[in-house]
């Protein structure tokens, strides 16, 4: 088909979609720049400056030290307007520290609560941060850990004696969506806990952690919540369990009374005593921004346009003749596309160079298409599948 008539029925697509107002929300200096990299870093709502710009002229600046009467419990009430984003209730979900520290300290958790346990188990394919906390906190313990055979899955692993199981619901090279039911219930019954990494999944595709039986999960407010660089992650704790948890990394935000400054080590009830030291509000005020655009759209409107749009460019790469390792199967697909070609690093780079369309790289041979519901284009998706097929081909 030619390039040209490809446009043209993206644009019709976007002209009416009923989430392409939303893009409005968020400040675009190049509207002709595809942007398929929302994946790893939202774009920026808005909403955001003019909050930060308030943060710190008004309740910083002038307030100072009296803002702290509002800011004291940001991360648990960002956390109570996030919560809805994945199935959670309020007092689930406390947004503080970065995903990292907070995946060491559901792990700590985790053990703390199978001390019988022998080992901890992740795919050897799962994100760096996920393996090497849980081969750091494995060492911390004394345990072993245990990854899949040569060619095999975490489904084939015995679980006997597993304390928990690091594992992204969405993987982050290919976007297959991991069996979130199955894979939480058959470690429930041998004794192990699943700490689920959302990352690649909250505001992007449907999440129920409650009706799943999840008992934990981590998370960043970065990549399709938009929460800008470096925004604070998010721990979920189901109720009923959060009361029970210990974990080595105390700090005075996660005291039953902070400001009790003599008082012996006595941590918050529920979620909050997963806070550590004092929080980054500019940080969190950021992402509060993004978790409301996503928020008030929905997790269900969210989850249906990330399926339209790459559905859409599944389509495309059938009939660009592209490979892509992208499950075809909706259900089982995340908000990305991977498209396969031994060039791959140098095709993003000239994507961006010749094309203005950003995507991003994964090795070995991996050019990330990132499908982010609020702000992504029908015809970026198109410009990006065009470019894609104009580099093959000159390499051919």
């Amino acid at each position: 088909m030619d390039a040209e008539e490809l446009l043209d029925e993206a644009a019709a697509r976007d002209a009416t979609h009923p989430l392409a107002g939303y893009r409005d929300r968020f400040v675009i200096p190049d509207p002709d720049l595809s942007y398929l990299d929302g994946n790893s870093l939202g774009m920026t709502p808005r909403a955001t400056v003019h909050r930060i710009h308030e943060v710190m002229n008004d309740e910083w600046a002038d307030g100072l030290i009296r803002s702290w009467t509002k800011w004291l419990d940001l991360p648990l009430v960002v956390g109570n307007e996030l919560a809805p984003l994945i199935g959670a209730n309020d007092g689930e979900v406390v947004v503080h520290d970065s995903t990292t520290i907070n995946v060491h300290q559901l792990l700590h958790a985790a053990v703390a609560l199978r001390p019988d346990a022998t080992h901890l188990v992740v795919d050897p394919g799962e994100f760096p941060t996920d393996r090497y906390a849980v081969a750091a906190v494995a060492a911390q313990h004394g345990l072993g850990v245990r990854t899949p055979p040569p060619g095999g899955t975490l489904d084939d692993l015995d679980l006997t004696g597993c304390a928990a199981v690091v594992r992204s619901l969405v993987d982050y090279r290919t976007a297959r969506i991991a069996d979130l039911v199955g894979a939480t219930a058959r470690a429930a019954d041998h004794g192990a806990i699943v700490i689920w990494d959302l990352s690649h999944a909250v505001g992007a595709i449907g999440v129920d952690l409650p009706a799943a039986g999840v008992d934990m999960a981590v998370g960043c407010t970065y990549k399709f919540l938009n929460g800008g660089p470096g925004a604070p992650g998010f721990s979920f704790v189901r109720a009923g369990l959060a009361d029970q948890i210990d974990h080595p990394l105390r700090g005075w935000f996660g005291q039953h009374d902070q400001f009790d400054m003599d008082a012996e080590w006595q941590p918050k009830h529920g979620v909050g005593r997963l806070m550590i030291g004092t929080p980054g509000i500019l940080g969190l005020e950021a992402a509060r921004c993004g978790i409301a655009i996503s928020a008030e759209v929905g997790a269900e409107r969210l989850a249906a346009t990330s399926t339209e749009l790459t559905s859409f460019g599944l389509d495309l790469v059938d009939r660009l003749g592209l490979v892509t390792v992208t499950p075809r199967d909706a259900s089982q697909r995340g908000a990305h596309i991977a498209i396969q070609h031994p060039a791959a690093d140098d095709i993003t780079t000239a994507l961006a160079q010749r094309h203005r369309v950003i995507a991003d790289y994964r090795r070995p041979n991996l050019v990330r298409l990132g499908c982010s519901p609020l702000t992504t284009r029908f015809t970026d998706i198109a410009r990006a599948m065009i470019a894609l097929r104009t580099e093959i081909d000159q390499r051919a």
